[in-house]
């Protein structure tokens, strides 16, 4: 891949440079500035903000300008990313599954109507979408779906139970991945519906997470009716569909993850100049030095990984297997890297930030960390696609001695 940008690029890059630094909200990033707290809070707030960036032309850059993009590279997309990380600006919460999910996949798989019907609305924020992907018994077996779709004249009806589903109780739409055919292996029998979350016999159920948020819902489907013209693309080929969703889930963003996990660095090490152990500052202290530097390192790898990723993007057109080692090291060095930190921080980090501790601002990052693993496919479930798809490793079973024969 090469690291330098065309005279145009660099051009575009000072462009969305001075949009964000004249749009940001006002007080951005100061003490005076007071963050959302709660999920409703937060959802507000993002709503406004994302619909601000819709307006001025920033949501899908790399899309077709026949469905509401500009028409522009994928490395236009990244630059827009990296400029985000680096000024530190609102990142993007209640249009992710949209922008970065269901376009992708629409566009990759959906019909020439679905497409102008559903990719110009997610754009301008006009509905919110979710990912009914996760159940009970399968999250990370996800061809154990068994959330049913039987086919009833023009209509499928539609029962079963996801998990998990972040925004389901403020969505106006979903990705449900659900069972079609019980007669064939696992997955050549799911189908891939674009569900109307308002239709009559969705229950979404919202789930308190170890942060008090509750973005994440249970959703129950009973006896749905979703008409046959929301299949995407082909009955039985949802196994298919679905990995272009998680590829683009575990992929393209990752840049911009890298930098911003190069700001906390900062502010780690600023935190760990002025807070004091045994009479020296954190910075200095022996206990603590080889984790710092063990952060540095890890984000200075994340950087490269996201190159690899790029690289295998423009080369091949969508993301490969390279999602899956991008998505597996930065779960891993989230949960490292904010295990750090609160150590760093001390009994304070545990606090929240009114309570008026400079650690207290760690305490979410840290919670938070612990469902990283498990977001977007789990480190399992990445290592045995690395293994199969990358390393070539064959897959069968548990390997035990064999008895030993009588003689």
């Amino acid at each position: 891949m090469d690291l330098a940008f065309s005279p145009e690029e660099t051009a575009f890059r000072h462009e969305i440079s001075a949009w964000i630094r004249d749009n940001l909200p006002a007080g951005w990033g100061t003490p005076e500035f007071k963050e959302p707290k709660t999920f409703e809070e937060r959802l507000e707030f993002s709503r406004a903000w994302e619909k601000r960036l819709a307006e001025a032309g920033w949501a899908g850059i790399s899309w077709p300008k026949d469905y509401g993009g500009r028409g522009t590279t994928l490395m236009d997309q990244i630059i827009f990313h990296e400029e985000m990380a680096a000024a530190r600006a609102p990142q993007i919460f209640i249009n992710f599954v949209g922008i970065n999910l269901a376009g992708p996949t629409i566009m990759a798989h959906g019909s020439e109507q679905q497409k102008k019907r559903y990719l110009p609305k997610i754009l301008d924020m006009s509905e919110v979408w979710c990912q009914g992907f996760s159940e009970p018994n399968a999250g990370s077996d996800l061809a154990n779906v068994q959330t049913k779709a039987v086919l009833d004249g023009d209509n499928f009806i539609v029962n079963g139970q996801k998990i998990w589903t972040s925004f389901a109780h403020v969505a106006d739409w979903c990705l449900l991945l659900c069972r079609t055919d019980s007669s064939v292996a696992k997955h050549k029998g799911l189908s891939y519906l674009l569900v109307d979350m308002h239709s009559a016999g969705i229950e979404p159920r919202p789930l308190k997470q170890i942060t008090g948020e509750a973005e994440f819902d249970e959703v129950f489907f009973t006896d749905v009716r979703v008409p046959r013209a929301q299949l995407l693309g082909e009955m039985n080929m949802g196994w298919t569909y679905a990995n272009t969703t998680l590829a683009n889930e575990r992929g393209p963003a990752f840049l911009a993850h890298q930098i911003r996990f190069r700001n906390s660095l900062n502010d780690l090490f600023d935190s760990a100049k002025r807070t004091m152990r045994d009479g020296v500052p954190v910075a200095e202290h022996p206990a603590f030095r080889d984790r710092l530097a063990r952060a540095y390192a890890e984000v200075e790898i994340m950087r490269y990984i996201g190159y690899r990723l790029v690289t295998s993007i423009l080369r091949n057109g969508r993301p490969g297997v390279e999602g899956s080692i991008a998505k597996l090291y930065w779960s891993e060095m989230v949960r490292r890297f904010q295990e750090t930190s609160i150590a760093i921080a001390g009994l304070g980090g545990m606090l929240d930030d009114e309570d008026g501790f400079d650690g207290g601002k760690w305490n979410r990052g840290f919670s938070m960390s612990f469902a990283q693993t498990i977001a977007a496919g789990s480190s399992e479930i990445q290592k045995n696609i690395i293994s199969e798809r990358v390393l070539g490793m064959p897959r069968g079973e548990v390997w035990a001695p064999k008895p030993k024969e009588k003689v």
